[in-house]
């Protein structure tokens, strides 16, 4: 069945996605523009966004916000969905997209999508991780993204904000040490936009907030349905927490790459 081509920009930020993109951008055939802003690939992502009929660009990564409001202004058209390469939009939510772009929405000023995440082979219905509301196909004169790296969000205003129908599929970790590789480059970024924001460590943060993600994951938001997952993803979520603080602590103490203070 044919898909009609719609006035909406597809825009995706890449780097070293060969295995992913492809399925990202085949996931929503109804954009009549799709941006792919890759920062120095050195795997086939360019080659493969060329192929799939992308307007490519390569440019220097400006940080996850920066980077994502880059490609919103490459888009040719007002409306804008964005996706990360490690996504695609589930059938239904793509018939979803289609049926509101295709009727008048001078109202509405974008519209969240249920993110659903897989991690080691299945999707995650607990942990505060089901369903993930994230602002994706919006407006670009009304809003745009802002946040603070690495969590990055999209904000609009003059409109109201409606939900999809359907699941945005997020394929996030390949494994555990990909995971873990994200958390440290992840809480290194956090660290340091703390400290940009005069935020002081404390040794309550250290020894409490950990503690209060894993008991808001694993118990109050039932992770525990999920089984093993639930739990490891409870137990990484502490740390990541915990490694956040620890390495303000380590800036704040004059030693952002631990080396003695002396030397």
């Amino acid at each position: 069945m044919s898909v009609p081509t719609l006035p909406v920009s597809l825009c995706v930020i890449t780097r070293d996605e060969e295995q992913r993109l492809a399925r990202c951008l085949a996931s929503a055939p109804f954009a009549a523009d799709i941006v792919v802003l890759d920062s120095g690939s050195t795997d086939r992502t360019v080659a493969l966004a060329q192929a799939a009929g992308a307007r490519t660009f390569v440019e220097p990564f400006r940080g996850h916000v920066a980077q994502k409001a880059r490609a919103v202004e490459l888009a040719r058209h007002d409306w804008v969905l964005c996706l990360d390469a490690d996504e695609e939009l589930s059938p239904e939510l793509a018939a979803a997209v289609v049926r509101v772009l295709s009727a008048p929405r001078d109202a509405v000023a974008g519209y969240e999508l249920a993110r659903k995440t897989c991690y080691a082979g299945r999707f995650i219905e607990h942990g505060g991780w089901w369903p993930e509301w994230r602002l994706r196909l919006f407006d670009r004169r009304r809003g745009g993204w802002t946040g603070r790296d690495p969590h990055d969000r999209v904000e609009v205003a003059g409109g109201p904000v409606a939900r999809l129908d359907g699941a945005l599929f997020h394929y996030a970790y390949r494994d555990l040490e990909h995971h873990l590789d994200k958390v440290n480059r992840y809480t290194t970024t956090m660290a340091a936009g703390l400290a940009e924001h005069g935020k002081r460590f404390r040794w309550s943060d250290l020894l409490f907030r950990p503690l209060a993600r894993f008991v808001r994951m694993y118990l109050l938001r039932r992770g525990f349905l999920d089984g093993g997952r639930g739990f490891l993803l409870a137990t990484i979520g502490a740390f990541y927490v915990f490694l956040k603080y620890a390495k303000l602590w380590e800036r704040q103490r004059g030693t952002p790459h631990g080396t003695p203070r002396g030397k």
